[in-house]
């Protein structure tokens, strides 16, 4: 599995909102199919997923080499089920009515969902794109670069594992099979031996 790592991909912001609530997750998974028309593969598990499935729109924010990882942190690692990810107000909105993050990113992809795809821990959204906005000519961030640059280093020690994802660093002998990693909520497989 490790030759996937391989694959460019690019980091997002994908931005939802219900009858009440903006909410946002990070995504590696958008990818143009058509002229006017984008992938996005979203997780069945993440709360914005039943948003999007519901409300049939969604907008891609294209995350820019600037973004800190504070703002992985703020977005992709904690659940909007419980946490108002919006709270500091840092949006403007877009003629859909959703939210677009106004730092750290470069673009801003208006979408509405025409097909979908289940592909069983996913769901493919096929979206047309129905409006968008350029923001600056900073350059995109790659998943390559946010490992790079961006991502915290494991720290050195005698054993233990470390969260491929988050660099949360588990201290034992054994990972548990089942065991869920506390701050990005992946399983046991992305999470590798320290050395």
């Amino acid at each position: 599995m490790s030759a996937l790592h391989k694959i460019g991909y690019g980091l997002y912001i994908v931005t939802v909102k219900d009858e009440s609530k903006d909410n946002a997750l990070i995504v590696n998974t958008v990818m143009q199919v058509a002229d006017d028309k984008l992938a996005v593969s979203v997780n069945k598990a993440n709360y914005s997923h039943d948003i999007i499935k519901s409300t049939g729109k969604l907008n891609v924010n294209c995350l820019s080499e600037k973004a800190p990882f504070s703002v992985f942190e703020k977005y992709g690692f904690c659940s909007g089920r419980d946490t108002d990810k919006f709270a500091d107000g840092v949006v403007f909105r877009t003629e859909n009515g959703l939210a677009g993050i106004t730092e750290y990113i470069n673009a801003v992809l208006c979408l509405e969902i025409t097909a979908s795809a289940d592909l069983g821990s996913h769901t493919m959204f096929i979206c047309k794109v129905t409006d968008s906005y350029v923001v600056n000519d900073d350059e995109s961030m790659t998943y390559s670069y946010y490992h790079k640059n961006v991502k915290p280093k494991a720290p050195k020690k005698a054993k233990g594992y470390v969260c491929k994802i988050c660099s949360f660093t588990y201290d034992g002998d054994t990972l548990p099979e089942d065991y869920i990693c506390p701050i990005c909520k992946h399983p046991a497989s992305d999470f590798e031996m320290i050395k």
